[in-house]
């Protein structure tokens, strides 16, 4: 897959006013775009659109080669105290990962195995396999997710705040394992708050119910462009 584009897109709940309008977005494979802007602005719609899960009123989300991939999208979330009750170990957790592949109950072969393994690693969960989840901290948690969406090997890899309340050596991990994926070819789209962050990205997509600005990270986290979402005078970390 070398590219995604969002096409002419718009999306309301209900009959509701739009929330979110997108006119064109092009994702290329083997790059990082960060979604930023403040609450409300889109960036976890525009998440939701991508991955399939929210329906839209107009346009389309358009795959290269004109077809959706199987198993194209994986996600990983802000981590939750949902997330920390699940009754499940470390690599239970990240052998979920593999099930857009085999299902609930298929059986998993070699490459599966070698999947799920080389994302513990990557995100150095390993050592915890045979952990709950549950006992895990905050930042521990967030690597295991990270791991179960690296396992599945997408083709499109979508954070959402993934490095909002982690600690800083999960962030380093974190980072790394977006780098890995952006050498595979994949596409990666990340929602976040931390303009630091943003400011590593390929691209950065400027939101207010809208793109207000999209480019190279200098460019569009410039001070004039950030009023133009945050408006003026607002202090932005």
């Amino acid at each position: 897959m070398s590219r995604v584009t969002v096409e002419d897109v718009t999306v309301r709940y209900d009959t509701g006013p739009i929330v979110l309008q997108v006119d064109h977005l092009a994702l290329e494979a083997g790059t990082l775009t960060a979604l930023v802007g403040p609450n409300g602005s889109g960036k976890s719609t525009l998440l939701q659109v991508l991955a399939g899960l929210l329906p839209v009123r107009t346009g389309a989300v358009r795959f290269a080669g004109g077809r959706r991939p199987r198993h194209a999208v994986a996600m990983v979330f802000q981590s939750s105290p949902l997330d920390a009750g699940l009754p499940l170990t470390v690599a239970e957790v990240v052998a979920m990962g593999r099930y857009p592949h085999r299902g609930l109950l298929g059986r998993f072969r070699a490459e599966d195995r070698a999947a799920v393994d080389q994302a513990m690693r990557q995100v150095e969960v390993a050592s915890l396999a045979t952990r709950q989840l549950a006992e895990l901290s905050g930042g521990q948690r967030q690597r295991v997710l990270t791991a179960r969406a690296l396992a599945q090997r997408a083709p499109m890899l979508l954070l959402d705040e993934v490095h909002t309340g982690v600690d800083a050596g999960s962030e380093q991990l974190i980072r790394a394992a977006v780098a890995d994926e952006r050498a595979r070819g994949a596409v990666v789209v990340a929602a976040t708050h931390d303009l630091e962050v943003a400011a590593q990205a390929d691209q950065v997509v400027l939101l207010a119910g809208r793109p207000v600005a999209c480019g190279p990270a200098t460019e569009v986290l410039a001070p004039a462009r950030l009023a133009d979402a945050y408006g003026p005078g607002v202090a932005i970390t």
